[in-house]
């Protein structure tokens, strides 16, 4: 018995020590991603040219008499930079105030923050447009109070659009920033300034710059994000986007522009992506010097600490005024708030039906199903990916590394209208099944979608793990496997789970594809707030973003624990 197991243990351990043993591992990678990545957007390519006469689409699409898609095109252009550069502005200037200085009411808004992030960007749209839009609150507020014949202000227009992206998306580069500042050696800054250069000039030269790589992840996120935008301009008046025109083609059923406008959508996203990773390989700064991080400068000014206590109250409300108007409206009684300041009917009806009424409860059901299937599947292959990438030398890395990240630089309704043009007939990817219409399609696009948050998260933990300790384990006669369960995954397990947690909190909020090609009896949680809302069930649609946002808290503050909780373990 023995001796056959010891015979057995041999052939595993050459198999795992032979140099294709890592093609092995990695083949089933490149299988998915080729059927549900590559073969998708080569179906959308091929479905953009039209028999007997190839480029008539491309035609359409770039002709001076209609240009209803290059206004789109341009719309959509125009609204991501924006976005990019104010979320950029906000994002980073919270983080180098709270990373820098100490000032009555900083902890409160160190934590109030990230507020935006329980905010799904469907979610957020809707509670700017209770607050600010043309009949939202605080505009009718000053209307009655000033007894003036019209109100004030009001979101509208590409502005509105980008007050919207800036609040809900400014927390990447925040996130991304702050933890970069915290890195910081400031004997670089101190030497810049005994040197003779101004803050100004040290900000530019020396902190910008070290920023670059958190700041370009930050920016190709927010630009993605800001192009597959479909319900912020719809609500404020901005008539033509990208995202838009696909979504008319498709419902009109001209799927020969719809993929020909998606062909251009990711053309463009993809030139963005080539065009930031260039630009960071050219200012990619690294900090090589030893000292300890900055501390905070403490605000000592009388005046100053009057300001910045005002400053933190105003910005406590900004921050929590969306929530918290979500949850007002979501006791409010459907159709009874009209030309009402605040409404005037409250009922516990839409809390009541969301886990008594089967119609009400089926979204929620529906997108956790989704989520919890297609994060699965982010696991087993982004881990895998991650491992492959950091861990091992083969030829075909570099594709393997862009092929994964592809799916992040498209926005959803690309994404969508790839898995439409791909799975709408029977193919070998789809086990001679036709996709469209049935429960998967949806969980395929969140995991096509979502993929990347996993792959980088936990190639991000896997780099910061020492080898050595794996090939410790090897070399006393551990396998393969169970070094990589024994050692890889729990060194690793913060990454992963911050990367998974985040994937699932995404597939719920998922929107853009969503829209596209859910069926009645997939209808995701997004989908549902979407259509109560062009019901007029303002209070049923608000009772649902609430339940999404608890959900997301949850997701997060289990992420927030387990993190620290595997991290104490590993050490």
């Amino acid at each position: 018995m023995r001796k056959g197991t010891t015979t057995k243990d041999s052939k595993r351990a050459r198999l795992t020590r032979s140099p294709y043993f890592i093609y092995v591992l990695i083949s089933p990678l490149f299988l998915i991603l080729l059927g549900y990545v590559i073969f998708p957007f080569y179906q959308t390519f091929i479905q953009s040219f039209v028999e007997g006469s190839a480029l008539s689409n491309y035609r359409r699409f770039f002709s001076l008499e209609s240009t209803a898609n290059l206004e789109a095109l341009w719309t959509s252009v125009y609204i991501s930079v924006l976005s990019v550069i104010t979320c950029a502005i906000v994002g980073v200037a919270m983080a180098f105030l709270l990373e820098r200085y100490e000032f009555p009411g900083r902890k409160i808004l160190s934590i109030l923050v990230l507020v935006p992030m329980a905010l799904p960007p469907l979610v957020g749209v809707l509670s700017f447009t209770f607050l600010y839009g043309e009949s939202g609150i605080i505009p009718r507020g000053i209307q009655h109070i000033l007894n003036l014949e019209e109100v004030p202000f009001a979101l509208k227009g590409v502005w509105g659009v980008i007050v919207v992206h800036t609040f809900t998306m400014y927390t990447y580069f925040y996130l991304t920033a702050s933890a970069a500042i915290k890195g910081l050696d400031p004997s670089l800054e101190e030497a810049s300034t005994i040197l003779g250069a101004s803050k100004w000039t040290t900000w530019r030269r020396v902190v910008l710059p070290m920023l670059t790589p958190s700041l370009v992840a930050a920016a190709l996120l927010v630009f993605m994000i800001a192009m597959a935008s479909y319900t912020a301009p719809l609500i404020f008046g901005v008539e033509r986007t990208m995202t838009m025109q696909i979504y008319l083609s498709r419902t009109n059923g001209n799927l020969d522009m719809a993929a020909t406008q998606s062909t251009i959508l990711s053309f463009v996203s993809i030139s963005f992506l080539i065009i930031m990773r260039w630009y960071q390989n050219r200012r990619n700064y690294q900090n090589q010097s030893k000292g300890i991080s900055v501390h905070r400068t403490e605000v000592k000014t009388k005046t100053l600490k009057y300001v910045s206590m005002v400053l933190s109250c105003v910005g406590v409300i900004i921050l929590l005024l969306p929530i918290l108007v979500l949850i007002l409206i979501s006791f409010t009684t459907d159709g009874s708030w009209t030309i009402q300041v605040l409404p005037p009917e409250y009922t516990l009806d839409h809390y009541k039906a969301l886990f008594t009424d089967e119609r009400t409860w089926r979204p929620i059901w529906n997108s956790l199903q989704m989520g919890f299937v297609a994060t699965v599947g982010n696991i087993i292959f982004g881990v895998a990916a991650a491992y492959a990438m950091v861990r091992m030398n083969f030829k075909g890395k570099a594709l393997l590394d862009i092929l994964i990240m592809v799916p992040w630089a498209l926005p959803g309704t690309v994404v969508a209208v790839n898995l439409i043009a791909a799975f709408s007939q029977p193919s070998i990817f789809s086990f001679n099944q036709v996709l469209i219409g049935t429960f998967w399609i949806l969980p395929l696009a969140y995991f096509v979608r979502h993929l990347p948050l996993v792959f980088r998260s936990t190639s991000a933990s896997l780099m910061q793990s020492d080898q050595s300790i794996e090939e410790a384990s090897r070399s006393l006669g551990a396998s393969w496997w169970t070094t990589f369960r024994r050692i890889v995954i729990p060194l690793s397990l913060s990454g992963i789970l911050a990367g998974t947690l985040l994937a699932f909190v995404q597939s719920i909020g998922e929107f853009v594809a969503s829209i596209l090609i859910y069926s009645t009896s997939t209808m995701p949680l997004s989908v549902a707030i979407f259509q109560k809302m062009y019901a007029f069930k303002f209070g049923t649609a608000c009772a649902y973003g609430v339940l999404q946002i608890v959900l997301i808290l949850f997701v997060l503050t289990i992420s927030d624990k387990l993190s620290k909780g595997s991290v104490g373990s590993a050490i």
